[in-house]
């Protein structure tokens, strides 16, 4: 599979509680935060849900 670059570019606060799970088991606890993952299905659809707060890139 392909690797990819999530970086969190939006602050999670204000936001639901599963979105911020999200955003912590993808390793984002910061602003600017960036986290090279494996894109696989459960991956896709962690940022799926939180597409709004993270920009994704290919690594």
């Amino acid at each position: 599979m392909a690797k990819v670059k999530i970086t969190l570019v939006k602050s999670g606060i204000g936001y639901p509680k599963n979105q911020k799970a999200t955003l912590k088991a993808l390793g984002l606890r910061k602003m600017n935060a960036c986290a090279e993952v494996e894109l696989n299905n459960q991956i896709q659809g962690m940022i799926n849900t939180v597409n709004h707060l993270v920009k994704v890139e290919k690594a």
